[in-house]
């Protein structure tokens, strides 16, 4: 009997709903109301795209050259993005976690895994992820302790791609609710921190038109009850999806290149990636966490699709 790429298969319901959680890396690889798809996940027969829904932890996005100094020693971790010789996006991407727990109806679920210390690495965190579907959307909580001797960095990420269907990338309409971004080198490092420019300002919401977007941004402004932010993607022939983050979640990047209209692999879409902490936050500490030992943290996100309504 062949294995998935993605390993154990857990699937969610409720209602119209439906949401399909892996063993490797613990991520989301399909959401789906009525059968159509909110989040432009891949197949149960495919390696898993671009980060697709995947869980990026103790830290989101880049390390310049794989290198960083933590409490006065030096680390080299083992480069991942090798074009621009950076380790991206965390540890445990391809680590095999467990079913921990699910409700009775299968509405909800943990997944979980231990981080061991590995070259580069010297922390030991138990890392948990619960999903939800209930009747707004999908809520996503991710949990981090540290269990070993000695303190840890840490910072989080998701990487949700919201599915774009039939609508071409320039139609979308984004609202961004945010007064910064992060400028980068050709490294894709952070350099600055600056004003949204016009071009990459979308606090008004309006169509991407023939922007490209591979943008961190902070400065959310939190306009939800419990005092999260929210990023819109519209116009879609479905209406709308609305990713949010909590008060954890000071950043979100919003990447536009796998929304393409023709030439990308698997099912389109725009990256809306709620993050605890920019690139390379190791080296700058920019949102850097420092879990002591017994410490715990924990975010949460979601998506809240209008065609539930």
């Amino acid at each position: 009997m062949s294995t998935s790429p993605s390993g154990e298969q857990w699937t969610l319901r409720n209602g119209r709903q439906e949401a399909t959680v892996v063993e490797v890396g613990g991520g989301l690889r399909t959401y789906t109301v009525d059968g159509v798809d909110v989040v432009a996940g891949y197949a149960e027969d495919e390696f898993c795209l671009a980060g697709r829904g995947q869980v990026l932890m103790p830290w989101p996005n880049r390390i310049r050259g794989g290198r960083y100094t933590f409490a006065g020693v030096d680390h080299q971790l083992a480069l991942t993005e090798i074009p621009l010789s950076n380790s991206n996006h965390g540890l445990v991407r391809w680590l095999p976690w467990q079913l921990h727990w699910h409700d009775d109806d299968w509405s909800a679920l943990t997944v979980r895994t231990r981080l061991h210390p590995s070259p580069g690495w010297d922390g030991s965190l138990d890392l948990s992820v619960n999903y939800v579907l209930d009747d707004d959307g999908l809520t996503v909580s991710a949990h981090a302790v540290n269990v070993g001797s000695s303190p840890a960095p840490f910072g989080y990420g998701a990487h949700p791609y919201v599915a774009l269907g039939e609508t071409r990338l320039a139609d979308v309409e984004l609202t961004i609710p945010a007064t910064r971004e992060v400028l980068v080198d050709e490294q894709m490092i952070p350099v600055a921190t600056e004003p949204v420019r016009p071009e990459t300002d979308f606090r008004e919401g309006r169509a991407l038109g023939g922007t490209s977007l591979d943008t961190a941004y902070t400065d959310l402004a939190r306009t939800r009850a419990d005092g999260g932010w929210e990023v819109v993607v519209g116009g879609l022939a479905t209406g709308e999806v609305r990713v949010w983050g909590d008060r954890a979640l000071d950043w979100v990047q919003v990447f536009t290149a796998k929304g393409a209209d023709t030439g990308v692999k698997g099912t389109r879409g725009i990256a809306v990636e709620p993050m605890s902490c920019p690139s390379n936050a190791f080296n700058s500490g920019d949102g850097l966490v420092v879990l002591e030992p017994g410490q715990d943290w924990s975010a949460t996100w979601g998506m809240n699709p209008s065609h539930l309504a």
